[in-house]
């Protein structure tokens, strides 16, 4: 075998070795993308999650030169679409956004899940987070959380408050409200978000939590009280209305996360270019400003930060949902 030979198989063993550790191959993230990437969302059209897709979508097309086609493809739990990231290709063209479903359904599913959350998917960043707030109806007589609290010791498992599902985010944070208080209250699992507002707006239930993007006309228009936020500084669109800890129950502290992900292997270069696109995106171009603007609080913290969320917070609700005995529908 000649020198040239023998070198060009060392390179290639290099770079294999490389490719295997997630090492960035020389010009590999320069001409990415070179066809259109899908992203899918697990979601039907329409939620949060969605809308926060389409504009990490349109960020990525105008910045990188290719299109990123939203796929919407809901159900499970969002297991289905999420899925679908874990058993694609690592090459970059197929990612995935994700929320706070995403950390809880571990706990709520255990070896139901049909992918491993930690072990499957490669964190690119975390996008934003979006405060929850506690409002109840008018007709609910406690102006604060504390005569909140008493109305419900004064009046134990008859305070109802609806949320998304068993196991969803706002049914979580109504089990530390429930856990941090001491107090006994009613919930009432809905098929979905929209339906529990419809009805909170009625009185047929009487307090609920949900993100202030979605609350805060309600709560200008008196349709509905804001008592507290679950963020540890008191939110810009609020500021009249207290956290949680300043209440007195720092405990209740759950704050949905929202952010995009990869299969497992993609390589770090390319998971890189991804990060590194939307973040400057979120902390310095027009993004950062219009998630501020919708309620949501921008983040962009790059893949390792994301990893350690979306870590710290698989744990926490795993903790939360066998405390609680949440057993999934």
């Amino acid at each position: 075998m000649n020198l040239t030979r023998r070198n060009l198989l060392a390179r290639a063993s290099a770079l294999m070795a490389l490719n295997a550790l997630g090492w960035p191959l020389p010009g590999r993230a320069a001409s990415y993308p070179d066809k259109p990437v899908r992203l899918v969302v697990p979601y039907p059209p329409g939620a949060a999650t969605d809308n926060l897709g389409r504009m990490a979508a349109e960020v990525y097309g105008k910045a990188l030169g290719q299109t990123f086609i939203v796929e919407n493809r809901g159900g499970g739990g969002t297991t289905i679409g999420t899925r679908s990231v874990a058993t694609a290709a690592p090459d970059g063209y197929t990612i995935g956004i994700v929320d706070s479903t995403f950390t809880i359904n571990p706990g709520l599913l255990g070896s139901r899940l049909p992918y491993d959350t930690l072990k499957d998917f490669a964190p690119i960043t975390l996008l934003a987070t979006a405060p929850f707030v506690m409002v109840v109806h008018p007709s609910v007589p406690a102006k604060d959380l504390a005569a909140f609290v008493a109305l419900a010791k004064a009046q134990p498992g008859t305070l109802s408050f609806g949320s998304a599902g068993v196991g969803s985010a706002p049914h979580l944070a109504g089990e530390q409200l429930k856990q941090q208080a001491g107090i006994d209250l009613l919930h009432v699992p809905y098929r979905g978000g929209g339906t529990v507002f419809t009805d909170l707006l009625g009185g047929q239930v009487k307090f609920a939590f949900g993100t202030v993007p979605t609350l805060i006309e309600h709560i200008k228009g008196g349709r509905v009280r804001a008592l507290a936020v679950t963020t540890p500084a008191r939110v810009a669109q609020l500021p009249d209305v207290p956290t949680f800890a300043e209440a007195g129950l720092p405990g209740v502290d759950i704050t949905p996360l929202f952010g995009l992900i990869a299969p497992a292997g993609m390589p770090a270069d390319i998971v890189g270019r991804l990060a590194d696109t939307l973040d400057v995106a979120v902390r310095k171009g027009e993004l950062g400003g219009k998630l501020t603007s919708l309620g949501f609080r921008p983040v962009g913290s790059g893949p390792a930060a994301f990893d350690q969320r979306i870590r710290a917070d698989v744990a926490k609700w795993t903790r939360l949902i066998e405390q609680a005995g949440i057993r999934a529908e």
